[in-house]
């Protein structure tokens, strides 16, 4: 009977005695494990913002900070990253919107927004959904303004539209922390029909445009035509004017050359003539010499083409005396 009770303590203690080295034997997976949970909950406690980025961090559920560019802290499981915000400039291109006209005219048009956030705080805690918010703003805001226009202002007034939007979506966005830059209109679509009468009337503007072109090309190639006929004239004219200047002058010359060639000439035979008497008194010719001189000249005129010559009485005495010798040489 006693022998029952020692084998079952017997048989105890070399159970606990196993599960005491069984627990000896986790301890150090435990403790692994222990610091590993510790190291990944230490690490995701360390934060590294990138560069145009913002982290809204709360904790406890409520805004405690916003962390700029750098590594930040926080404190484990009471503190959390709310949201990441982007600071660089963002493009939204939202798709077409029906839009009636001032003279009822329905156009499908189609924006581009081009926004920046500038306070991530209000961007995070403004509105539910700011994407949302500010296509269905761009919507309402751009049937307004079209509202007030024709469908030809509409068609010519972009830049117009675009500075009213800009300034209309910017006012209403800054509660939101979002600062729109630029709104573009990218596509005007309107109706088909509309699209056919205005091809229409752009063929016949064109054609129109064409007509007036043709008229004003021939009306300057008749001008110019003209204008060179008149140039033409005008160019001859004064170069028959040049040439009967030119012929006078050298006709002027030459009578000048001339009658300078005569006066030489007379000059000359004058003196000539002169210089003839002068050597004729320095030699002191005797009366038989001078009518001698006589003789000869009235020879030369007696060859001449006159029919009728006039002796000098002179010369009829010398003759008669001529003759008388004659005769006594004869006798």
């Amino acid at each position: 009977m006693r022998t029952r009770p020692n084998f079952f303590m017997r048989k105890r203690r070399v159970q606990n005695g196993e599960k005491i080295m069984d627990n000896l034997n986790m301890t150090p997976v435990i403790v692994v494990v222990i610091i590993v949970i510790l190291l990944c909950l230490l690490a995701s406690c360390i934060k590294i913002v990138p560069q145009a980025h913002a982290y809204i961090v709360e904790r406890l559920g409520g805004y405690q900070s916003t962390w700029g560019v750098g590594i930040h802290f926080k404190v484990p499981i009471i503190d959390k990253v709310a949201r990441r915000v982007l600071l660089k400039e963002q493009v939204m291109d939202f798709p077409p919107q029906p839009v009636i006209t001032k003279d009822n005219v329905t156009m499908q048009i189609d924006t581009v927004v081009f926004f920046q956030i500038t306070d991530p705080k209000l961007f995070t805690y403004g509105v539910e959904n700011p994407i949302m918010a500010i296509e269905n703003l761009t919507a309402t805001t751009l049937r307004n303004i079209i509202g007030d226009l024709e469908l030809d202002q509409t068609l010519t007034s972009r830049e117009t539209i675009n500075t009213h939007m800009r300034s209309n979506l910017d006012i209403a966005t800054d509660p939101w922390g979002i600062k729109v830059n630029r709104v573009e209109l990218k596509n005007i679509i309107p109706p088909r029909e509309i699209q056919d009468s205005m091809e229409k009337q752009m063929k016949a503007e064109r054609e129109r445009r064409e007509s007036i072109l043709r008229a004003e090309g021939e009306k300057k190639s008749t001008v110019l035509v003209a204008e060179g006929k008149k140039e033409s004239a005008i160019l001859e004219a004064e170069a028959e004017k040049e040439a009967a200047i030119l012929r006078a002058e050298a006709k002027k010359e030459a009578t000048i050359r001339e009658a300078e060639g005569r006066a030489q000439a007379i000059a000359a035979v004058q003196k000539a003539t002169a210089e003839g008497i002068q050597y004729l008194n320095e030699s002191a010719p005797t009366q038989s010499v001078l009518t001698l001189k006589s003789l000869e000249a009235f020879e030369k005129a007696a060859d001449g083409q006159a029919t009728k010559i006039i002796i000098p009485s002179e010369i009829q005495g010398v003759a008669g005396l001529a003759k008388s010798v004659i005769e006594t040489c004869k006798e």
